[in-house]
């Protein structure tokens, strides 16, 4: 099997493909503190995609309450023991290598999915989720409570037998009271675990965008994509007997959509985002496989230079293009193993942020057009305060972004203006 370089691990790694890079990579960044589980982006992918019969249960983009819950359900725990099976206590970060521009996060120590799934004699392990685990989207949505009561007095459905009305979690305390909302789409992965396992290689990255699709002419429904994606993001469909994925609305990436008269634009789901917690574009990739160097890109500014937005359980191997700004009130530790060692640096520098960070997390969704370049027009101090003992200064900034033609495209200050409505129009009665 090839060797390829993973530069989340900071290594280079087994993977049946030569490496093989597009021009521009489809990213996108989730701000994990600013979600209000709406559900609008995912209402928005399903009335777009969705609709037909056989996808009832196909949820492109979904919002998962963690630490419990997600889709399939408990995707992520299982593929951490699938892993930790083949590579038992194996699967350790190391940090004091130094973080470069190659490395940012350290070195990976352990195995990947293509490692594991190399060792067992496949192409990546993984696994096919039951019905029961494709049964629900979302389960104890807002709540601290453990699933005791799903084994404890409740029937396989996920509801009471008697008085389903009345289905409650176990007691705190299980653990801190704490959760949070994880958003997901395809991370349209620089090495997919669903192209390395389609034996009818029906899965293939654009090369203009690294869009992963799938082509349903070739697809036969074997289900190695929905088996071997550890994002569980490929998903078959029972009345055309293929299988489906998430498309990154491409049309609109290329510019097609006659709303803006040729640039490119975010996917619907992030254009729908009530929380204003998404950021989209694309990034160029160098020769050697590296994103490119692109100071004055938003995404590249977030990810690569302050590294506030880290990957989505990047020890998988997948390099995954998708990124969160991690969740700041839940603990360290769990968050560590979603996101990584970069964990705490980047909840730092979110909690106290940088002047120019500050400005630029005025983009998230400010604008439909995907934003390549952004520049800040200084402005005065309008605040003062101590964070954690730090000392913290807010000036009021105009961010400028800038679409793939050069134009203007959204202009916003850091401080948001206050309006007053005049005395005579209140209405108090």
């Amino acid at each position: 099997m090839p060797e390829v370089y993973n530069w989340h691990l900071g290594r280079k790694m087994l993977y049946p493909y030569e490496e093989r890079h597009p021009k521009w990579q489809f990213a996108f960044v989730f701000n994990i503190n600013r979600c209000l589980a709406c559900q609008t982006c995912s209402m928005a992918d399903k009335s777009t995609w969705l609709f037909s019969k056989g996808q009832e249960y196909m949820w492109w983009n979904n919002v998962e309450t963690k630490p419990y819950g997600g889709y399939p359900q408990f995707y992520d725990v299982k593929i951490t023991q699938l892993i930790e099976q083949v590579n038992p206590g194996g699967q350790v970060w190391n940090v004091r290598v130094g973080r470069k521009h190659h490395a940012p996060y350290g070195v990976f120590e352990g195995m990947t999915i293509f490692d594991a799934g190399a060792k067992i004699g496949q192409a990546a392990i993984g696994y096919i989720p039951t019905d029961q685990e494709w049964r629900f989207v979302n389960i104890y949505e807002d709540t601290a409570t453990s699933m005791r009561a799903i084994v404890e007095g409740i029937d396989k459905t996920g509801f009471t037998k008697e008085e389903p009305w009345k289905m409650t979690g176990s007691s705190l305390p299980e653990h801190e009271t704490y959760f949070f909302y994880l958003q997901r789409i395809c991370n349209h992965c620089t090495y997919p675990g669903c192209l390395a396992a389609c034996p009818r290689k029906a899965i293939y990255k654009r090369p203009e965008d690294g869009i992963v699709l799938i082509d349903q002419n070739r697809c036969r429904g074997y289900k190695k994509c929905v088996e071997q994606c550890p994002f569980k993001k490929p998903m078959y469909r029972g009345t055309t007997r293929v299988s489906e994925k998430c498309i990154a609305c491409y049309p609109r990436v290329e510019g097609k959509d006659p709303l803006t008269g040729g640039e490119p634009m975010e996917t619907r789901c992030m254009a729908a985002c009530v929380g204003k917690i998404r950021l989209q574009g694309l990034v160029k990739v160098g020769d050697d496989g590296l994103w490119a160097e692109d100071r004055w890109n938003p995404l590249y500014y977030a990810i690569r230079v302050e590294q506030v937005a880290l990957p989505l359980y990047p020890q998988w191997g997948t390099e995954p293009n998708g990124y969160y700004i991690p969740p700041r009130q839940a603990p360290r530790g769990y968050i560590r193993q979603m996101f990584g060692p970069g964990v705490d640096n980047a909840i730092e520098k979110y909690l106290v942020p940088s002047r120019e960070l500050l400005a630029v997390l005025q983009l998230w969704r400010a604008s439909q057009q995907i934003i390549f370049r952004y520049d800040v027009i200084p402005g005065p101090k309008v605040f003062e305060t101590q964070i954690h003992g730090r000392k913290f200064e807010m000036y009021n900034d105009t961010v400028l972004g800038f679409n793939k033609s050069g134009k203007e495209a959204v202009r916003q200050q850091v401080e948001e203006p206050i309006y007053i409505r005049p005395a005579e129009r209140v209405n108090w009665l």
